[in-house]
């Protein structure tokens, strides 16, 4: 796996939007948040784009601003816009050659969980759940959440993941183990099993989060990765935040006690309660890179 050039203030940077739009005004707030970050900005065409009030633009010309920031030998970094609907759109038209030539720094989550499993597994460089312009920094980038991102993307050998403080890992099942840590939005995870673009967790360490989601949802969700081997396969299990995720039915068993009870005797290490995902604060995670989890210490570091 290719670890991304480390960052630094002054560099070029660009603005993609591989999923749903984004007002104008949003588009010139994210563009300026970065400028007074430090860096020169690229915006992709699509990030000024709406079609059908849900998707930045058609899957080809997403895939295209995708393909022209990758080609770009002066932009260092590419950091989505947001999330949403639709990458699905645009992940058969990214060009693998370009990004595999060019491998660089490359940020997001939810729905760009299908990007970042794409470029780990078919172009095999390293890309970042982590936070995206309009959704989380302009906004909610709180000191905790900017100092896990500029810590990921410009790891040295070895870093260990972090809660905020006042905020444990938790332990369903003990257990210490090794492997390429990949994952995800649980949604976008189970939503391309059985496609070219499927996750594959064999012998790696598997994350995952959500949002907005019913427990019942999520139940038919993990049901789908243990029938499709994804559990399995894993040599660990990792469970980042599940804001919103709500059993209206019975209000006293929630997400926490679902997973425990799903995961409860898995011969492999299972941690939860990791403060990743659509959360505030939110950490930032390498995707891609080794990984050990050690619940004894209820330590989860990355290696290079």
């Amino acid at each position: 796996m290719i670890f991304p050039e480390k960052l630094k203030k002054g560099d070029k940077v660009a603005i993609v939007a591989p999923s749903s739009p984004v007002t104008q005004q949003e588009a010139d707030h994210s563009r300026k948040f970065l400028e007074d970050m430090g860096y020169k900005v690229r915006m992709g065409k699509c990030t000024y784009k709406s079609l059908h009030g849900y998707k930045a633009g058609t899957g080809e010309e997403r895939a295209r601003d995708i393909n022209e920031m990758f080609s770009d030998k002066e932009v260092k970094a590419i950091f989505c816009i947001r999330g949403g609907d639709t990458s699905s759109h645009v992940i058969d038209k990214i060009d693998l050659n370009i990004v595999k030539k060019n491998p660089k720094i490359f940020v997001g989550y939810s729905d760009v969980t299908n990007l970042n499993v794409y470029f780990n597994q078919k172009a095999e460089i390293v890309t970042f759940h982590g936070p995206m312009v309009k959704s989380n920094m302009i906004n909610d980038f709180d000191d905790f959440s900017r100092e896990s991102f500029k810590n990921a993307i410009n790891m040295g050998d070895e870093l260990y993941l972090k809660n905020p403080e006042g905020q444990d890992f938790r332990v369903i099942c003990d257990g210490t183990a090794e492997g390429t840590i990949v994952g995800g939005n649980l949604s976008l995870l189970t939503s391309m099993i059985g496609t070219p673009y499927e996750i594959d967790t064999k012998d790696k360490v598997l994350f995952f989060e959500d949002i907005h989601e019913n427990i019942t949802k999520v139940d038919r969700m993990l049901y789908q990765l243990k029938f499709s081997n994804k559990i399995n396969d894993a040599a660990a299990i990792i469970i980042g935040d599940f804001l919103e995720c709500k059993n209206h039915r019975d209000p006293f068993y929630g997400i926490d006690d679902l997973m425990k009870e799903f995961f409860e005797g898995l011969s492999k290490p299972v941690m939860y309660n990791i403060k990743c995902g659509h959360c505030i604060p939110t950490s930032t995670i390498p995707l891609g890179i080794m990984c050990e989890v050690d619940t004894l210490n209820k330590t989860i570091k990355f290696k290079k």
